[in-house]
């Protein structure tokens, strides 16, 4: 029987499931909204038996949908946002935030409530920091963990389990404890290339508890991605619709499953060490990898073996993108008569902008299109290079335009931004000697051509994308076939199931503009950084 391969994708909206066979080709997908509760003090939550219900749907769907038997499926992998999953015993869900509400028992990644908690952890210079680029976010998950103690003291020591979401799923399908080490590695401050936590930095932070329980509410055992777990259980395998038995794999986080699904495809030029992924969708995140440790300020890692086995990553990125352009648009007058448009034609906003910046020339038109307008658009803050959670957005340049040149305008100042700030990444980046030939993109916005040609022309770099229509699916259904034995490693699996297609290259008639521009952008930002506490 021909053996297929679930990946099941968590993202910040909504539960996705792809099934692949072994050449990478995508049978079939589904998809459930997420609930997601936004309330003041920047608190976002979700639930995890909302999150389930969604990813069993989603799979019941794809495989249906798919006309193959159950039976077929050999192996599911997993990968979610970095968000923060609270249990108590018997894996009840326990209330994370003011509502009380035990059903909200997760702390999103997105979620800035603990920023005084991250920058008491800064002021310690805990030597661990030195792998998190040097300064720790309160996206992270040790100053939610103390932000739980310190604001729910009843959850906090009631928690049987501190999990990842990635791991959570795991979890829930075969009862395994065990952690991925991209998880713990990148957002928990374990150290992957020393095979510890590093108790003194616990202790020192205010959470010895955790040290001293031996780390076993936060994880003991760590497991490279792909790796075997168990068998689906009995019971979970009721809830999805699949066999007992199957092989679930150690997940990774969303991007980082984006980067799997991508960097290392075969076709185009460079290979995993010169190519860098791009993951645009809510937020979005950059990721390099090296043979050797490089230390980038503001640029999370290095980490050992946390996206790629053996090789050491360096994690940048925007906390706000596909979200960042979102909110942007939506501020403008005549988003709402342009949004009732879009519908109409069965599309979203932000999609019906890029498909009428096209009939007007596309990117090569942009001058004329943007005029004055200058967007840095860090509504939630800096993630690299300047790790700055209290960074906010600009918009400069605005006249009385409240029609739709006016909107297009702004959307295309955003996406500039957004180009820019990748830019500043990989210059980051290269100063200590990371050099970047290509960006890589996954994600739902890089689905767009516009958005494509846009990150070339504001980085200067060749971007590619996946032949793949799902390359984060993908990636996680790569975790499935190595855990369930198709291949031998996770690098044969990305070789044998991943190929680069479409290759862009920046368009130089326009390189006068952005390289004006981008200083324009640094101006700002500089700006922003000296008036806002006045």
């Amino acid at each position: 029987m021909t053996q297929y391969f679930l990946g099941v994708d968590v993202g910040t909206g909504s539960a996705r499931a792809g099934l692949f066979d072994a050449a990478g080709d995508m049978l079939s997908s589904a998809k459930r909204d997420i609930k997601i509760w936004h309330e003041a003090d920047n608190i976002v939550e979700q639930s995890s038996n909302d999150i389930w219900q969604a990813v069993c749907e989603s799979v019941r769907e794809a495989v249906a949908k798919a006309g193959i038997p159950p039976e077929a499926v050999a192996g599911i992998g997993y990968d979610a946002t970095c968000s923060l999953v609270v249990l108590g015993e018997g894996g009840r869900p326990l209330a994370v935030g003011p509502s009380g509400d035990p059903e909200r028992n997760i702390i999103v990644w997105m979620d800035h409530r603990a920023v005084e908690q991250a920058d008491r952890i800064n002021a310690t210079q805990a030597g661990v920091l030195t792998y998190v680029g040097g300064t720790i976010s309160p996206e992270m998950q040790t100053p939610k963990l103390l932000w739980l103690k310190e604001n729910k003291p009843d959850t906090f020591g009631l928690a049987w389990q501190f999990f990842d979401l990635a791991d959570f799923l795991t979890f829930k399908s075969c009862g395994s404890l065990a952690r991925s080490a991209c998880t713990v590695t990148c957002k928990w401050t374990y150290l992957s290339h020393e095979n510890r936590w590093d108790a003194g930095y616990f202790h020192e932070i205010g959470l010895g508890e955790l040290a001293d329980e031996g780390f076993d509410r936060i994880g003991t055992d760590i497991r490279p991605a792909g790796e075997y777990l168990g068998g689906l259980s009995d019971m979970a395998a009721s809830d999805l619709g699949l066999r007992p038995g199957i092989a679930v794999a150690s997940g990774l986080i969303d991007a980082h499953a984006g980067g799997i699904g991508t960097v290392g495809a075969r076709g185009a030029a460079g290979d995993v060490l010169s190519r860098m992924a791009y993951v645009f969708g809510t937020s979005a995140c950059t990721m390099t990898t090296t043979k050797e440790p490089v230390f980038v300020d503001g640029v999370w890692g290095p980490y050992h073996s946390a996206m790629v086995p053996v090789l050491w990553l360096n994690e940048g990125g925007q906390s706000a993108a596909g979200a960042a352009i979102d909110h942007l648009i939506h501020m403008h007058p005549y988003s709402a008569v342009a949004e009732k448009q879009a519908t109409e034609k069965g599309t979203g906003l932000a999609d019906s902008l890029a498909a009428e910046t096209q009939a007007r020339g596309g990117a090569a038109s942009i001058a004329a299109i943007v005029g004055s307008i200058h967007v840095v658009p860090e509504f939630l803050g800096n993630r690299a290079p300047f790790a700055d959670p209290d960074a906010r957005a600009i918009i400069a340049g605005l006249d009385l335009d409240a029609g739709i040149d006016g909107l297009i305008g702004l959307y295309l100042a955003g996406l500039c931004g957004l180009g820019y700030g990748a830019r500043q990444i990989v210059e980051a980046q290269k100063a200590k000697g990371v050099v970047t030939e290509m960006i890589v993109v996954s994600g739902g916005a890089a689905r767009s051509a516009l958005v494509r040609q846009i990150l070339a022309d504001s980085t200067g770099l060749t971007v590619a994308a996946s032949t793949s229509p799902e390359p984060v699916l993908l990636g996680s259904a790569m975790l499935g076939a190595v855990a369930a034995n198709a291949f031998s490693d996770l690098g044969a699996a990305m070789e044998a199931m991943s190929e680069l297609g479409e290759v862009i290259r920046p368009n130089l008639e326009c390189a006068n503009w952005h390289e004006r521009r981008f200083e324009a952008f640094t101006m700002l930002q500089a700006t922003m950084r000296r008036i806002r506490d006045c």
